[in-house]
């Protein structure tokens, strides 16, 4: 299949959309399809730097999202690129520009159109004018709106697809959790990142690794800390990742007291994240806004524990104390961060981790999305040929 791919964000831009894209074009290329990128233009980019299979499209810096990029032309080349291309199928991962760009170019090809529906908008309309311009409202009408006429729609979990039909959605929807490269978390570091970061080889580090942003709620872990510390005296927070709310993240460090116990990285490489994983004892996150959740997944193949914030995707992935465990308050994140930290050898059954790392591996991930084309596919051509029946 010759298959193109629209996203406003692909790399070098660091997200969970940019990761899971970038997943699924190497497990498609893996099985010989071809695969074909329309994104935006970035500045970190050098345009005389040719990149394989990727077209770029005039942009600016979206709204309030400053770190990311919506396209302002490019329709019909677009259009003319894809068609010489020979597009098969179109695979939409964004509601804005490039996803409006490409539906309109499926839409002329009269190939069908898939969509991964990424991001819970509804836990960041704070960003938009306070939240006093935009409500759930909009963002239910304006969903609906862009996945009317889809041919299909991938769910990354369950609750994306409770979601999605609660809006009244109508396109049928597949949920396929996001795959990781587990060969790429479990290789074994390099370099002594505890000594890099100067931690003692005993020091009990807590990880939390995201975008900061205020919807990832770290803050509630900062809370959480100098009770943590009455019980755990030696543990460390390690903040890696950057975003807007490092500046307030960084104030409440400083005036809750705990600058000796807290350390910010900023942004990192991501071929250095699984070192991160691996020189930590504990993640643990209280964000709810997660349409899936990458960094528990990542956790997971590192073999770190994991104690995060409880929700229908988290209580099932975490379904055994070896995996990590889930929590509903404060009082709840610390007697399980305490539990891990003083006892890191109670849980450690082998089992479910290996039971699970299929399940959440690129090569699963890859094989479901392309089961799913050639079912929508399928699926269109027999519309096709029942229209052109009806029409004769």
């Amino acid at each position: 299949m010759n298959i193109g791919i629209f996203t406003d964000t692909y790399y070098p831009q660091v997200s969970g959309v940019a990761t899971s894209i970038k997943v699924l074009r190497n497990q498609l290329e893996r099985a010989g399809h071809q695969v074909y990128i329309f994104t935006t233009t970035d500045p970190h980019v050098d345009k005389n730097i040719y990149e394989r299979n990727i077209f770029r499209f005039t942009s600016i810096p979206f709204v309030s999202f400053t770190d990311r990029r919506i396209a302002v032309r490019g329709l019909f080349k677009a259009y003319q690129v894809a068609k010489d291309l020979g597009l098969d199928i179109v695979h939409t991962q964004t509601e804005f520009s490039m996803g409006m760009i490409g539906k309109f170019v499926a839409k002329q090809l009269k190939v069908p159109c898939i969509h991964t529906y990424h991001t819970m908008y509804e836990d960041y309309l704070h960003y938009i004018a306070n939240g006093k311009l935009l409500k759930p409202y909009h963002v239910k009408e304006a969903t609906r709106a862009y996945c009317y006429h889809l041919n299909g729609i991938v769910a990354p979990s369950e609750r994306v697809a409770n979601t999605l039909t609660g809006y009244g959605v109508k396109a049928p929807i597949r949920i396929i959790p996001t795959g990781i490269d587990i060969n790429q978390y479990e290789q074994q570091s390099t370099a002594d990142y505890r000594q890099k970061l100067g931690y003692q080889p005993d020091t009990p580090v807590l990880l939390s690794l995201s975008r900061l942003a205020y919807e990832k709620n770290i803050h509630e872990v900062i809370a959480a800390l100098p009770a943590i510390l009455e019980q755990v005296p030696n543990a460390q927070l390690l903040i890696v990742g950057d975003g807007p709310a490092r500046e307030t993240l960084e104030n409440q460090v400083q005036d809750a007291g705990l600058t000796a116990h807290v350390q910010f990285t900023g942004e990192i490489d991501n071929d250095e994240v699984y070192n991160y994983y691996q020189m930590a004892d504990l993640f643990v996150s209280a964000s709810n806004s997660e349409s899936q959740g990458l960094t528990y997944i990542e956790a997971m193949a590192a073999g770190l524990k994991t104690v995060v914030a409880a929700s229908p995707y988290t209580d099932q992935l975490l379904d055994d104390p070896s995996l990590g465990t889930t929590f509903t308050s404060e009082a709840n994140l610390v007697k399980d961060v305490v539990r891990y930290l003083q006892h890191p050898n109670t849980f450690n059954d082998p089992k479910p981790r290996q039971k699970k790392l299929y399940q959440i591996s690129a090569e699963y991930f890859g094989k479901q999305v392309i089961n799913y084309y050639q079912d929508v596919q399928l699926a269109y051509s027999e519309s096709a040929d029942k229209s052109a029946n009806i029409s004769n």
